[in-house]
């Protein structure tokens, strides 16, 4: 459950789960009715969590919000994935599947033509959870993205037997894509 009438630049953390819910940024305050005031306090903001949520089994915390954007930054990518990204592909697939079909599944990504599809859908079909901005590799990669660095594709298998796709290389920069544009088309090999 998004709060929408809390448009300041807070994350409920429930302790209970442990998940974190982004809530709107400071952009958007004092367009609500339930908006609260500048100098509203941070207990005066969990009152309010508290009485619609109906539980106060959470903490507030301050300051976490992704990267302010002045203007659409384009994300470049390379035109194929670098070399020493199926060794790491091999390495993360190697823990999933046996060797040899570990070897199969790169040997079908070298082969594979590069694909596009949006960083949300790839994060939906793999099941896998956005790492936090505070990331030391996904802000590697933010900063690769602001200084117009080409980013290397992304290598995904497909684990029909799963339903999912697997990111075997590539984690990082679809975290910090997303980070930007969630709508952002990915390049990808997908085998």
């Amino acid at each position: 459950m998004i709060l929408r009438f809390f448009r300041a630049s807070l994350v409920v953390c429930f302790a209970s789960q442990g998940t974190q819910w982004p809530v709107f940024d400071d952009r958007d305050r004092g367009r609500g009715k339930d908006t609260p005031k500048k100098n509203d306090s941070i207990s005066e903001f969990q009152t309010l969590a508290t009485a619609s949520l109906g539980c106060s089994n959470f903490r507030i915390n301050k300051g976490t919000r992704r990267p302010k954007m002045s203007k659409k930054i384009e994300i470049k990518w390379l035109r194929e994935p670098e070399e020493h990204d199926y060794p790491a592909a091999l390495s993360y697939l190697c823990l999933l599947y046996d060797e040899q079909t570990a070897i199969a599944h790169v040997d079908k990504l070298r082969r594979a033509s590069i694909s596009e599809f949006k960083a949300k859908d790839i994060f939906r079909a793999s099941g896998l959870s956005l790492l936090g901005i505070s990331n030391a590799h996904v802000e590697k990669d933010q900063q690769k993205i602001q200084s117009g660095q080409q980013l290397s594709p992304l290598l995904l298998i497909r684990d029909s037997g799963n339903g999912k796709v697997i990111v075997a290389d590539g984690y990082h920069r679809l975290c910090a894509v997303y980070s930007y544009q969630e709508n952002a088309a990915i390049r990808c090999k997908i085998a």
